[in-house]
């Protein structure tokens, strides 16, 4: 079956049944274990959800999984049924964090206590990333582990949906900002600390190359670079979690073989609307033909 309209000499063509899916026209974006039929923002989150997926009671979204274990941690191995696990992230999220709290606060195991705390948040990094890869989403390709893969590591979800160039794209601009970064900001405490040297009261602090006024317009100069940078570091790094959520739902997107154009010369009658009275009466157009 096929339709055609004709604008301005322009003319399309659809046909039922090929290229494009019928679902995509028809299809309902509610969540099916939402049996009231709330939109998805209304469901975005549920503790009530949350807790019956731990119970096993419900199989809802790996989203609402993920982001209840960010608060109780160890809700995900619950629900993937991983159980052996939970002594080892209990019990290596209370020592890391016991012994780094306790030696951080000593002189001589500053540096000890201090990477102790970030075992600890490596663990608890590790336990969300290992129920992201260990849900069961029912399907071959899920848009919500795209998501948090590249939310727990940049370009991880471009992999996940095949995405192999677009990883130098956001690398490259995660590395740039993040160095830019560094560099403003060290520069920003660099004349900050000058500053305040040359402004001090009874300062006897002097510099031949910086003056008081020159130092103030570099300080707030770099600050500002500094705020830039961040804001481009933070940008880079949600641009590419939606860019992992968006495509990873245009994977299912099928165009079939038999998607035609045809473009084609057409003369316009004087009784069409749009048609331009031409010497003869008619006026020549283009027809382009669209066949899904």
């Amino acid at each position: 079956m096929a339709a055609a309209v004709s604008v301005c000499g322009f003319e399309v063509m659809a046909q039922e049944g090929m290229g494009f899916r019928n679902e995509a026209f028809t299809q309902s974006y509610n969540d099916d274990a939402d049996s009231l039929g709330r939109d998805t923002t209304d469901v975005m989150f549920s503790f009530k959800q949350y807790f019956r997926m731990m119970r096993h009671k419900e199989q809802g979204k790996i989203g609402t999984m993920f982001a209840g274990s960010t608060i109780f941690i160890g809700g995900q191995q619950i629900y993937n049924k991983d159980y052996w696990k939970l002594p080892i992230i209990y019990g290596g999220l209370a020592t890391t964090t016991a012994l780094g709290a306790k030696y951080i606060k000593t002189d001589d195991k500053k540096d000890l206590g201090r990477g102790l705390l970030i075992g600890a948040g490596a663990l608890y990094w590790g336990t969300l990333m290992d129920g992201v890869v260990c849900f069961d989403t029912g399907t071959e390709h899920s848009p919500g582990r795209a998501t948090l893969y590249s939310l727990l590591v940049p370009g991880l979800g471009q992999i996940y949906n095949r995405e192999y160039w677009k990883l130098p794209i956001y690398y490259t601009g995660l590395m740039v900002s993040t160095s830019l970064l560094i560099e403003n900001s060290a520069n920003y405490k660099r004349f900050k600390r000058i500053h305040n040297e040359l402004t001090k009261e009874n300062s006897t602090y002097t510099n031949n190359v910086w003056t008081e006024s020159s130092t103030l317009y570099l300080r707030n100069m770099y600050r500002r670079y500094r705020d830039y940078s961040l804001i481009a570091l933070v940008g880079v790094y949600v641009l590419q979690v939606i860019d992992a959520n968006v495509f990873s739902y245009m994977l299912d997107f099928d165009i079939g073989d038999e998607i035609a154009v045809d473009v084609s010369p057409a003369v316009i009658s004087p009784d069409t609307a749009f048609a331009f009275s031409g010497p003869t009466g008619n006026a020549l157009g283009m027809s382009i033909g669209i066949r899904f």
